[in-house]
């Protein structure tokens, strides 16, 4: 630990999100010993994800943004509030402009965006790409807030952020290779797919860090931005799609899903409050 303290705020990042992208090809992974995912425990996994990501984005993002712009001047919260509906705003217009396909997971699979000739397992591909960014943003954002020496971030919080990412990280690269094996893909190309989904989150990370570096007056505006986002991909896709029901016992997978929901926001909670 006490090595990884003394890492540049760009390595610690990077490495926080390799961990993420393992996660995610952990769970893309599953492709090789699975062609479907049981209905009610896919629920409970994209519950707990957002769960997960609901807590991350208070706990770990906007009170801290709420902390450091009353600490450096600024007015809590507005620049939270503009933060945060900025990064829900950024992705509903990048889900307007970039063909995708959500619920991939469910049978079907829906097409949203510009219409287009690209095959359905690139879009899908996409779709968790673009999702995957604002959490490997928030994860460089903390790291390089926690560099800054500003209250309200230190380095613990930092990896508990990167921690949390990562739990929820797994269910979604099995949403991306599982479908794709269902619909007749290998097992070798579909987790190809499914990890590389991944990839975003160390590139989106470092960009966070020399962001935050360059301008250390944006960071409360940058975590709330990024706690938008992620609100964003819970409220537009993950809390829907572990909702969804399409056999019987109809109330048992809703329950599932939000006793997930439930057991991801207090471990996120449990992991931040302990450890940040």
């Amino acid at each position: 630990m006490a090595q990884f303290m003394e890492l540049a705020p760009t390595i610690q990042a990077l490495i926080g999100t390799l961990f993420t992208w393992g996660m995610t090809a952990l769970g893309a992974g599953l492709v090789f010993f699975f062609r479907r995912i049981n209905k009610i425990v896919l629920n409970a996994m994209l519950g707990f994800a957002s769960g997960v990501m609901i807590a991350a984005s208070f706990w770990s993002l906007l009170q801290p943004a709420i902390v450091m712009a009353e600490e450096i001047g600024q007015i809590p919260y507005l620049v939270a509030a503009l933060g945060f509906l900025a990064g829900g705003g950024f992705l509903m217009l990048v889900d307007h402009l970039l063909p995708h396909m959500h619920s991939g997971l469910g049978k079907g699979g829906e097409i949203h965006g510009p219409k287009t000739n690209l095959r359905r397992s690139i879009l899908l591909v996409l779709a968790i790409t673009i999702h995957n960014i604002p959490e490997g943003l928030a994860v460089g954002v903390a790291f390089g807030a926690a560099a800054a020496g500003i209250e309200g971030a230190n380095l613990t919080g930092a990896i508990a952020l990167a921690v949390g990412i990562g739990l929820q990280n797994f269910p979604e690269g099995a949403a991306v290779s599982i479908p794709l094996r269902r619909d007749g893909m290998s097992r070798r190309k579909a987790f190809f797919y499914g990890q590389m989904s991944g990839i975003v989150e160390p590139i989106s990370a470092v960009l966070g860090v020399i962001a935050v570096q360059a301008f250390q007056h944006i960071l409360p505006f940058a975590l709330a931005f990024a706690a938008g986002a992620m609100i964003f991909v819970v409220v537009e896709e993950l809390i829907p799609e572990a909702q969804r029901q399409e056999e019987e016992d109809l109330q048992v997978k809703a329950d599932v899903a939000t006793i997930g929901v439930m057991l991801g926001f207090a471990v996120m909670m449990i992991l931040d409050v302990a450890f940040g």
